[in-house]
């Protein structure tokens, strides 16, 4: 038992399957289909054409049957963050692309203030989630790194640049708002404010660098149609709409169910958890509530689909790993909960029969998240965190880190 702990808990062979595994994910399918067309990563093509669009002043947001299935859904910033890979050969682009995601998000986590154990913890956990995204060549990835970045600068009172992330990946993917809610524990709330507005004229400004600003402005008006018919559409999609929402909807056969109905209740609860003001300097709360904004933000969009829970399960890790030591049965029960059904159901390596007939049907991926952030909201709300907490700590990783 210990050999095979020594074997799980090892840094170098941690990383082998965080970085292998997404190579695989990805080469794979290359090798299957070595043509250049690449038509095993649309995603990837649909990146592609958001920075040929671009620069072609194209619009973003239409059908282009010819290239790829689907739509484009990504701003005008998307484009210049994929530009250095799109100009590459089809293979050599999409390969290096999901190596940057899978590098950007180890870098994140490795940034995080936390002890060597916690981190490879982490990566441990997640080592499903970035194959499964990296076979889907999805964004999500960069979205978490930068949701971890602002959190990251925010605590360095480095807010110039924790301002840059949240812009950055709301210009991207909107999820990236949600970064502002790491804005109480600023010490320079009208810095940290100014840098958002600089950041936001900035990034609004950039891509008329490669096109022209009557093209960027009409193409911000027509992304706000393009998102609502988005999410008009994984209302009614069998795969989308993997929220809490959904699930309610799915299960209980609920039509025309209000989003607002579920969604108040829930941004009034976690905006209670953060009230607790003589906390907002500890480390644990801190980190509970990066924990809960990166839950929040999956579990309560209808634009959720399986392959973005990988920043929902970051947020259930880092809970994880910050529990107070040792952990409750309860505690247990939900993190195997989650692996089992959040990260393991839409792989392979769960039973096909069950994932068909039940997991995807029923939104069921959202749950283990969703009861893991109410434990979440009630330790912030509850949790003396004055006392001194038992760490998770694993000697082979800290001694090798």
């Amino acid at each position: 038992m210990q050999k095979l702990k020594n074997i799980l808990f090892n840094k170098t062979f941690i990383l082998s399957l965080w970085f292998g595994l997404s190579f695989f994910a990805v080469a794979k399918d290359i090798v299957m289909h070595p043509s250049n067309k690449l038509t095993t990563h649309n995603n990837y093509i649909i990146y592609k054409h958001n920075f040929l669009n671009l620069i072609n002043q194209h619009t973003l947001f239409g059908p282009e049957p010819q290239y790829y299935f689907d739509l484009n859904h990504y701003g005008p910033v998307f484009g210049l963050v994929i530009a250095p890979f799109a100009v590459l050969p089809n293979q050599a682009g999409v390969i290096l692309w999901v190596m940057f995601l899978a590098f950007i998000l180890y870098y994140a986590i490795m940034q995080l203030p936390l002890n060597n154990s916690q981190k490879f913890v982490i990566l441990l956990l997640n080592v499903n989630s970035i194959m499964g995204s990296s076979g889907n060549v999805q964004v999500n990835p960069l979205i978490t790194a930068l949701v971890i970045f602002s959190f990251i600068f925010i605590r360095k009172k480095q807010d110039f640049w924790a301002a840059l992330m949240i812009i950055l990946g709301t210009a991207i993917k909107l999820y990236g708002i949600v970064g502002l809610a790491f804005f109480f524990f600023s010490d320079n709330k009208a810095k940290f404010i100014l840098s958002l507005a600089f950041w936001s004229v900035v990034l609004f400004a950039l891509p008329m660098l490669v096109s022209s600003p009557a093209y960027i402005i009409q193409t911000y008006r027509d992304w706000y149609p393009d998102l609502l018919a988005k999410n008009a559409a994984n209302l009614t999609s069998t795969r989308g709409n993997v929220s809490v929402m959904g699930m309610i909807t799915k299960i209980f056969l609920v039509k025309n169910l209000s989003n607002l109905l579920i969604l108040v209740p829930a941004i009034l609860v976690f905006v209670a958890s953060m009230l607790r003001i003589k906390y907002w300097r500890n480390l644990n709360y801190q980190l509970l509530l990066l924990a809960s904004v990166l839950i929040f933000t999956i579990i309560f969009s209808t634009s959720s689909e399986p392959p973005t829970y990988v920043i929902a399960f970051i947020g259930v890790s880092i809970w994880y790993v910050i529990l107070d030591r040792p952990i409750t049965g309860y505690e247990r029960f939900l993190m195997i909960f989650a692996l089992v059904l959040t990260n393991f159901s839409p792989s392979d390596l769960f039973p096909r029969y069950l994932r068909v007939n039940y997991v995807i049907p029923y939104a069921l991926i959202a749950l283990p998240c969703l009861l893991i952030w109410f434990k979440i909201v009630y330790e912030m709300l509850t949790r003396d965190f004055s006392k001194k907490a038992g760490v998770l700590k694993i000697d082979n990783l800290e001694n090798k880190a």
